[in-house]
């Protein structure tokens, strides 16, 4: 599944920079999407797979934190390019004769540029906050990989501000994406409905059904880890709800966008050498 993951997610990323076709704001964005996919899942799976191979579970300090740190950069990356691509939908149905002059490359650049600077100085703050407290005995986490919450609520020390901070850091930069993206599409539904052309309707939903897919299984797979974890307070159950969120996830996105995309089709099958008719 991991291979799958990072094979599928490259021959996405290769497709989109081959074609010129391609070379639009939604694909732009869905290269990057692809890009942090793969490190997203790169940053926990291959630690994991390391300690089923030697059957060894101990992972180092430093190892720990730095775990801690891409992965908390990587899975607010995800979010703020689902909410970027629901905004790249709203924009292209809603205002489609000023989609050109509204969402052009300089804007897809700085949208990109503020998640990541975003994104690392989240994950700076975090991390370095995890530092700044002590542990009385060897740290043992009942997941397969160092978990933010795990960490600090292993913690000798006060851990009030750190709950304080993981607490807004989660309300501001995933609440307010989430509602970003549920208006983008309460907007989107609402033109499609309004169009009375059966093509037009279709063509409109199909723009966006992929990335309402993908931000469909997002959300369930992200409640799936937490109330799994909540209703059965068995980290066995939280584990494989991680895996389903780390590992299929990101496996399902180049399936997704290339199944009902025509574009990605064409560009793929000039990739391996077959005739585009």
């Amino acid at each position: 599944m991991y291979l799958i993951t990072v094979f599928g997610n490259l021959l996405l990323i290769l497709a989109v920079s081959s074609d010129s076709h391609l070379h639009t704001p939604m694909y732009f964005f869905l290269a990057n999407l692809s890009f942090v996919d793969i490190c997203f899942t790169s940053t926990t799976i291959l630690k994991m797979l390391w300690n089923i191979q030697t059957q060894d579970n101990v992972i180092n300090c430093g190892g720990c934190l730095s775990q801690m740190y891409f992965l908390l950069l990587y899975a607010q990356l995800d979010v703020f390019l689902l909410t970027v691509m629901a905004y790249d939908g709203f924009v292209a149905i809603c205002h489609p004769l000023h989609y050109t002059v509204i969402v052009n490359p300089q804007l897809c650049e700085l949208l990109v540029l503020v998640s990541w600077v975003i994104s690392v100085l989240n994950s700076l703050l975090q991390s370095l906050m995890v530092l700044q407290l002590t542990f009385c005995t060897v740290l043992e986490i009942p997941h397969f990989f160092c978990e933010l919450n795990q960490v600090v609520g292993h913690a000798c020390s006060d851990t009030f501000l750190n709950d304080l901070v993981i607490y807004f850091n989660t309300v501001l930069l995933a609440g307010a994406p989430l509602a970003g993206i549920l208006y983008s599409y309460s907007k989107i539904v609402s033109t499609i409905c309004g169009i009375s052309s059966a093509q037009g309707t279709y063509k409109a939903f199909s723009t966006c059904a992929s990335h309402l897919s993908v931000v469909s299984l997002f959300c369930c797979a992200i409640l799936g880890v937490y109330l799994s974890s909540a209703a059965t307070r068995s980290s066995q159950a939280s584990a494989v709800a991680s895996v389903m969120y780390m590992v299929v996830m990101p496996m399902l996105n180049p399936f997704i966008y290339s199944l009902r995309n025509r574009d990605i089709k064409r560009a793929l099958k000039r990739i391996v050498g077959v005739p585009v008719m």
